[in-house]
């Protein structure tokens, strides 16, 4: 019996719902109603056998030692354009004005979201992401890792959106639009199309991890939860991909959701120069030394 946690959804539904189980293994479903609970008791802890992950988080748990390793099954893509919130009718129209000023991030540095958009800032709109103060609303999953000396925590008292709301912050990135908040891209959805293509990348927002000493006592483990997880991504293609899915796969002509290490190293490398980039990981790792032996060619 594994413990396992991942929000239901349409790819992976009939994995959390039993219709699929992996061959010769039971999943213990585990209730954790706000998934990034889980990431940090995975992180910190080592609490589940089996554990959807943020990808940024799980690359830096890796680059702290982490003893858990994942397989290429991606259960979260989407495009972060219209991640990045501004005052409707402030003085911030463009992503380059928000060179000099602070911006705020939803939780720590690290999450996935804020490195992808801050990639989107960086390479489609020329921005120097060293000139931006980010401001962050809590801590970090990894507990050992520190941020760069332009990143600071929010002062105790309002969040992030009645900092934009107020002029103390330029922009904030995760934060709900509304209430005066509008996306700082005009027409997010078509600018996130409309980079896919032009990089061909659908970035990946979450991955499945494994606790370690499972994959090594067990080597038939690793392929048995990937076959299942796949099987539960047949059924959902099969059922009729989401609006977005659709769209991406009108653009590429190709599964817009694969699984497997070389179906998806050019947006894993995408991931991990941004992170470079952003100060989050210190070395390059080595793509293969980041998924279990015994999935490294496996593809669905």
């Amino acid at each position: 019996m594994l413990t396992s946690v991942s929000r239901p959804s349409g790819i992976n539904r009939a994995v959390t719902d039993g219709s699929v189980q992996p061959a010769g293994y039971q999943l213990d479903w585990q209730d954790v109603p706000v998934l990034v609970q889980a990431f940090r008791r995975m992180v910190r802890s080592n609490e589940f056998d089996v554990c959807e992950m943020a990808a940024t988080t799980y690359l830096v748990a890796k680059e702290h030692g982490a003893t858990f390793t994942a397989l290429p099954v991606f259960l979260v893509r989407g495009f972060h354009h219209g991640a990045i919130m501004r005052l409707d009718g402030g003085p911030i129209d463009h992503p380059k004005q928000l060179e000099g000023r602070a911006v705020g991030v939803n939780r720590g540095y690290t999450v996935t979201t804020g490195v992808w958009a801050r990639s989107v800032l960086q390479d489609e709109y020329g921005v120097d992401l060293s000139r931006i103060t980010w401001v962050l609303s809590g801590d970090e999953h990894v507990a050992t890792y520190r941020p760069p000396s332009n990143v600071v925590s929010a002062p105790s008292g309002p969040g992030l959106a009645e900092m934009v709301a107020s002029g103390e912050l330029a922009a904030a990135i995760g934060v709900p639009g509304g209430d005066g908040l509008v996306p700082l891209i005009p027409d997010p959805a078509t600018a996130g199309l409309a980079s896919l293509r032009r990089t061909g990348i659908y970035p990946i927002n979450h991955l499945l991890v494994v606790r370690d000493p499972l994959l090594e006592a067990d080597p038939d483990l690793a392929p048995a939860l990937f076959e299942a997880f796949a099987e539960a991504k047949r059924r959902y293609v099969a059922a009729g991909l989401s609006e977005l899915d659709s769209k991406v796969a009108e653009i590429t002509g190709a599964d817009p959701v694969p699984y497997g290490l070389e179906a998806n190293r050019h947006v894993l490398n995408a991931l991990v120069r941004a992170a470079l980039d952003q100060g989050i990981l210190t070395r390059p790792p080595v793509l293969e030394e980041l998924f279990a032996p015994g999935t490294w060619n496996l593809s669905a």
